[in-house]
């Protein structure tokens, strides 16, 4: 494979690849709220990034991407030259990875790689975080440190927002570092702390990918975190309790909301009432509530279209679909938005015909057509982990 790719293999350090594997995930709910230190519900899925390699006697880095059908080559020494936040394509992030983990004293060695993934561009589903995770993972391995999940998934978080310049949370990284099969992570934003939380039996979830992409270093992503932190600023003069949004109430956002632009006020609203959405599906699956699970489900949609206003024509539709069908619980964008996917709560009895429906359906979105909404399955699957020479497929 690599000789393929790269030429001869002069500077291995040995001939059997590795694979480092790191899941996707979705969000069942909690969504803007990371960044704000705020609760969320992720789950990691059963599909994800591959990294397979090899390790070489020298300092070189050459990575090839299935995806872009590209390769690039950085000798790790010359890490330091990097700018900081230099754009977002697949090497930056893999390049931003690699500096993280020099920077805090991992010395690596260089690699052959061939990165490979099934899940789908730009869509929401964190293919960002599952190719810093697998990444990671191929050079921790590499260089023999020990794999620490929450720590790798905070460095990889730091890697995006100061090599990439995507000033995200850390709630897509900790997914995909620590999912757990059959369960969902109810994560607290702020300590790291969290609980895995099993889904019911009754419980499907199904990705809905609208076909719109969406980018999100230069969007107005970064715009919504800095009018949070100026809500939070203006909140804190009022509280000194008040450290970020997820301690406000609204009736503290109501007394401050004459110092505060419409916007603003709408983007706090949205993160103080999402904030209260996890802990509350996380009791519903506890009684097995889908009903009232997908309730919270639609209310985390209408605030992310109505106040926060990330969600877009493509998205809309296409989970309003998804309420209509019978076995539907609840239906919402998963991401940041801007596009990209949402997901859907279904009975797992009626789960195929579902996923038939609205695979087949027109949405009534006008840019949308049939066949665009592509409708799958996923299960919560494990975290980020290494597939020994052994167990390799």
């Amino acid at each position: 494979m690599f000789e393929g790719i790269f030429g001869p293999a002069a500077g291995h350090a040995s001939t059997r690849p590795r694979v480092s594997i790191a899941p996707g995930r979705i969000n069942l709910i909690g969504e803007h709220t990371d960044y704000n230190e705020g609760w969320a519900l992720p789950m990691a899925i059963d599909r994800g990034v591959r990294v397979v390699y090899v390790p070489r006697t020298d300092r070189a880095l050459r990575v090839y991407s299935t995806a872009h059908q590209e390769s690039r080559h950085l000798e790790l020494d010359h890490l330091r030259c990097l700018e900081a936040g230099g754009g977002a394509g697949w090497w930056r992030y893999v390049a931003a990875v690699a500096a993280a983990l020099e920077r805090d004293g991992i010395e690596l060695p260089g690699i052959d790689a061939v990165i490979v993934g099934d899940l789908p561009m730009a869509s929401g589903l964190s293919s960002s975080a599952a190719l810093e995770l697998a990444v990671a993972g191929a050079l921790c391995d590499a260089a023999g440190t020990e794999w620490r999940p929450r720590q790798m998934a905070t460095l990889c978080a730091r890697a995006e927002n100061e090599g990439v310049g995507v000033a995200c949370g850390v709630m897509d990284q900790m997914a995909s570092a620590l999912g757990r099969a059959g369960h969902a992570l109810l994560l607290d934003c702020r300590t790291l702390e969290f609980e895995t939380v099993a889904l019911p039996g009754r419980a499907a979830v199904v990705v809905l990918d609208s076909g719109v992409q969406r980018t999100l270093a230069g969007s107005a992503f970064n715009l919504r975190r800095q009018a949070c932190e100026r809500a939070t600023l203006v909140l804190g003069r009022l509280d000194s309790s008040v450290r970020a949004l997820r301690d406000a109430t609204l009736e503290q956002l109501e007394e401050v909301s004459p110092g505060l632009d419409a916007p603003t006020r709408r983007y706090a609203r949205h993160v103080i009432e999402e904030c209260d959405r996890p802990r509350g599906v996380v009791r519903a699956f506890a009684r097995g509530d889908l009903e009232g699970a997908g309730e919270l489900m639609n209310a985390s949609h209408a605030s992310l279209r109505d106040l926060y206003r990330v969600s877009c024509p493509e998205l809309d539709a296409v989970t309003a679909r998804a309420r209509r069908h019978e076995s539907c619980f609840g239906a919402r964008l998963t991401g940041a938005g801007f596009g990209g996917c949402a997901i859907a709560l279904v009975d797992s009895a009626g789960v195929e015909a579902f996923v038939d429906e609205m695979n087949a359906a027109e949405t009534g979105a006008p840019t949308v057509r049939r066949g665009v909404c592509h409708a799958f399955r996923v299960e919560a699957a494990a975290g980020a982990h290494i597939l020994v020479p052994d167990s390799c497929p």
